[in-house]
């Protein structure tokens, strides 16, 4: 029976011993995942990479690209002219009638609202085909940042993993030392009463 209680035991502190073990480790790679400033000192280069990369989105580099491409591939834009109405629509302005400033008028404020319409539908198209091409790019581009920042480096894992098991074996210490110091008083309590059992 003893023998069977002993096992019994045994696996038991077997089992506390791996699943301190399994506790450590997983201690060790959370407090690993989480230590950016750490990662940062140890990938200077690829930490500039994504913070320039970021940068460079929020400063809308991909559409100014964009833009200088079209600039080197199809030339400088004509300028403005001078006149933007042809000969045409001054001479049906001016057969409209004596008002000729309430006709013009109206007719640059249709003009303006028809351009004002014409540019957001330019530009939601523009938005719609670069946002088509450069969502998927984007989207795997920050996950992959997010990925390589919180990940578990081994360098790191090993890092925290001897600082939680030196922690762990001091702690043991301390109670192995507070436990031989119990021992020590319990047998002087049990002295004194023997020896005022004797006295007594």
């Amino acid at each position: 029976m003893a023998t069977e209680a002993d096992a019994a035991r045994d696996r038991v502190l077997a089992a506390r011993a791996a699943f301190g073990d399994e506790l450590e480790t997983l201690e060790a790679s959370a407090r690993a995942a989480v230590d950016v400033p750490a990662k940062v000192r140890r990938n200077p280069v690829r930490t500039a990479a994504i913070a320039g990369g970021v940068g460079f989105l929020a400063l809308r580099g991909p559409s100014r690209l964009v833009r200088a491409g079209k600039r080197a591939v199809f030339g400088k834009p004509d300028p403005l002219p001078d006149s933007l109405l042809p000969d045409q629509v001054e001479k049906a302005i001016r057969a409209l009638g004596d008002d000729g400033q309430k006709v013009r008028g109206a007719l640059e404020r249709d003009f303006a609202a028809y351009a004002q319409q014409a540019q957001r539908d330019r530009a939601r198209l523009r938005t719609l085909l670069l946002l088509t091409v450069a969502r998927p790019i984007l989207s795997a581009a920050a996950k992959s940042a997010v990925s390589w920042l919180f990940r578990t480096d081994d360098e790191g894992f090993q890092a925290r993993l001897a600082e939680i098991r030196d922690r762990a074996a001091r702690r043991s210490k301390g109670e192995e030392a507070g436990d031989a110091a119990a021992d020590a008083v319990n047998a002087a309590v049990d002295i004194a009463k023997e020896t005022a059992k004797e006295t007594g």
